[in-house]
């Protein structure tokens, strides 16, 4: 049996996000001593490696939970697996693209200053000015 402290660093996992996730029903209500200290078994510190390792690869705390409640599914319910890991390749990949585009705008806008101190500083400029931009380059573009 593991404490919440030793839970959090078997796991990385902080002692407030643990209690977090209980209270969200993610990790199951922990057994309680005569002191009223938490105490976990290594189900719950599997099940809290899986959240952790999830919530590591981007996954929404939403998605997770689905996983979860997945746990010895069979047949066509695995489908919502297949279906919750392509969406999050998809949404990785949009969300690269936009940190490209962000990188260029970035060098560009670094790039547009001679390092001279006795003019108005085009990087300054370009921070305040989005319609400098070449081109869209936040999450709403």
């Amino acid at each position: 049996m593991y404490s919440i402290g030793e839970l959090s660093r078997r796991t990385g996992v902080k002692v407030p996000t643990i209690r977090f996730y209980e209270d969200k029903g993610l990790l199951p209500k922990p057994h309680r001593t005569a002191g009223n200290q938490r105490r976990y078994d290594d189900a719950a510190l599997n099940r809290l490696r899986f959240i952790r390792h999830g919530r590591d690869l981007g996954l929404p705390l939403a998605d997770v939970e689905a996983l979860l409640s997945l746990e010895g599914a069979r047949g066509p319910d695995l489908d919502r697996v297949h279906e919750i890991a392509e969406r999050q390749l998809i949404d990785l990949r949009a969300r690269i693209t936009q940190l490209r585009r962000l990188e260029a705008e970035l060098s560009r806008i670094a790039a547009a200053c001679d390092g001279g101190h006795d003019h108005v500083c085009a990087v300054l400029h370009a921070f305040g000015d989005h319609s400098a931009c070449l081109g869209p380059h936040d999450s709403k573009d």
